[in-house]
């Protein structure tokens, strides 16, 4: 499989990238390789490699939910530049 001029033209429009000639050349080149080496890859016997399910060979450390009381509204709304009745009041963001 080897990548085209147009190919790149067509990669390079959905990256929103712009490249002169010698520059599309170059990397049609260097896809090129990549696609190479893959097919190099693509040649090698992995039937009897496990799939690999993480690169670190750590296992999660889960701990137990511990449930903890939380702030109160009148404690959250303390420090709050502005508050209507129990909300924040925020500017609005959205116009229409």
């Amino acid at each position: 499989m080897s990548v085209t001029i147009k190919e790149v033209e067509h990669i390079a429009k959905l990256a929103k990238l712009k490249f002169n000639e010698s520059e599309k050349e170059k990397l049609r080149g260097e896809l090129n390789k990549v696609l190479d080496y893959i097919d190099t890859l693509n040649e090698l016997d992995l039937s009897n490699v496990p799939p690999l399910e993480s690169i670190n060979e750590t296992e999660n450390v889960f701990r137990d939910d511990i449930v903890k009381p939380g702030l109160t509204k009148e404690e959250a709304l303390k420090n709050a530049p502005a508050k209507t009745e129990n909300f924040f009041r925020v500017p609005k963001v959205i116009e229409r």
